[in-house]
């Protein structure tokens, strides 16, 4: 049997698996339309508003939605955001004090976090900069939480638990909800003060469940992943206790000022209708990530997660053991997207990663990864993570490409 026809298999056989994904988004769209319909959402609240931002009521009305969706005090979802980075960086100033601590539970963070706690870089003004220090429980042998340290981890000025709870660019399981709710009671149970802050990005809508439904008390994303649904342009958002949300919002704007502030001009209509469509979205990204592992481990590569395992984010990474392979696979990616299709990914560095990255991204918003994208940095094992992807169909067809790309960069 070739390849091509292992996909064509592989499809037939995930349909029982695509039948369970379609409850969760049934189940998840229901959550959406009841806070739609119980803050009364209207075509009023899509004109936005410039300058200051004052009196925005679309923007406010959007807030409660969002928060109600996750199951949090409060929520600040604002096109300022830059990046989830930008967003999970406002949560952290925010909270964290000269002389505190923060610990990170899940191992080392994504790259673009090191030079914001100051592990890379200087002079830049990270939170070790600034005082405050920073320590990580590695995770185990088999990449999961080493519940023993976590459960005797936690010190009088471990002021905030750092949870990513996607596995980033590390060869590790990405973390369910129900596994956040349990660090999260470790941790309190030691200091009922210390704040569990999640790195919810990739991560929203894959389960019935955030992280702020089992007791986080700060989450922070970016909207050009899950909840943007591939059609709000820019921004990220803060969500969980309201007093925390406020405080990320003070250094995304001033303190003072805070949540108050911040126009939407005419995005607004995008923004509630990016997270009308989430559920579905993030839906079809999962039926993809399924169909990558399934197809990528029966062509004998190691696949992370495992074809038929649970999905806890929209990635499936996939471990091609050379460069020549990345660099292939991401070519036939870009080559198979609506965008740019007659682009070569060539490596090069990124801002805030510390290798060099080959990134296909042939996305109708830039940087997109609830859209169809693929990327992985040029070290080894020379691993590739596939994301998102607005229907399983098209990464199908880009598939077909990909398989093909990597078995001639063999030759």
């Amino acid at each position: 049997m070739n390849s091509l026809e292992q996909l064509r298999d592989a499809e037939q056989a995930l349909l029982q698996i695509f039948s369970g994904i379609d409850a969760t988004v049934k189940q998840n769209l229901t959550r959406v339309l009841n806070s739609f319909r119980h803050h009364s959402v209207g075509a009023h609240h899509f004109a936005g508003v410039t300058g200051y931002g004052h009196d925005d009521i679309g923007r406010e009305t959007l807030d409660k939605v969002f928060a109600t969706v996750m199951g949090a005090e409060k929520a600040a979802v604002r096109v300022q955001f830059v990046s989830g980075t930008h967003a999970i960086a406002c949560a952290l100033f925010g909270v964290l004090r000269p002389g505190d601590e923060m610990l990170a539970v899940a191992g080392a963070p994504y790259d673009t976090l090191e030079e914001v706690i100051g592990l890379r870089g200087s002079s830049q003004g990270s939170l070790i900069e600034f005082g405050i220090t920073y320590r990580q429980l590695d995770l185990t042998s088999k990449g999961t939480i080493d519940w023993s340290a976590l459960s005797q981890s936690i010190k009088q000025n471990t002021r905030l638990v750092l949870i990513q709870r996607s596995c980033g660019y590390s060869w590790r399981p990405s973390l369910s909800v129900e596994e956040i709710g349990k660090i999260i009671t470790i941790v309190k149970q030691q200091n009922p003060n210390t704040v569990c802050f999640v790195d919810n990005c990739y991560g929203e809508f894959i389960e019935t469940q955030e992280p702020t439904h089992v007791g986080a008390d700060l989450m922070a994303g970016s909207l050009i992943k899950n909840p943007g649904g591939t059609i709000v342009t820019a921004g990220g958002y803060v969500a969980g206790r309201a007093d925390l949300v406020e405080m990320a919002a003070c250094r995304l704007t001033a303190p003072g000022i805070g949540s108050e502030g911040g126009a939407t001009f005419d995005q607004l209509r995008l923004l509630f209708q990016g997270l009308f469509l989430a559920p579905q979205m993030v839906g079809e990204a999962m039926k993809g990530t399924h169909l990558t592992g399934y197809v990528f481990d029966k062509l004998g590569y190691p696949v992370n997660p495992a074809p038929m395992a649970p999905r806890r984010d929209v990635i499936q990474a996939i471990k091609l053991g050379s460069a020549k392979k990345l660099i292939a696979f991401c070519k036939a990616i870009q080559q198979n997207s609506p965008i740019g299709s007659y682009l070569d990914p060539i490596p090069d560095q990124m801002p805030g990663y510390e290798s060099q990255v080959v990134m296909a991204g042939g996305t109708f918003i830039e940087g997109s990864t609830l859209e169809f994208s693929a990327d992985g940095p040029l070290r080894e094992p020379y691993v590739v993570y596939c994301q998102g992807g607005t229907h399983w169909t098209h990464i199908s067809i880009a598939l077909e490409a990909a398989i093909e790309a990597v078995g001639l960069s063999q030759l």
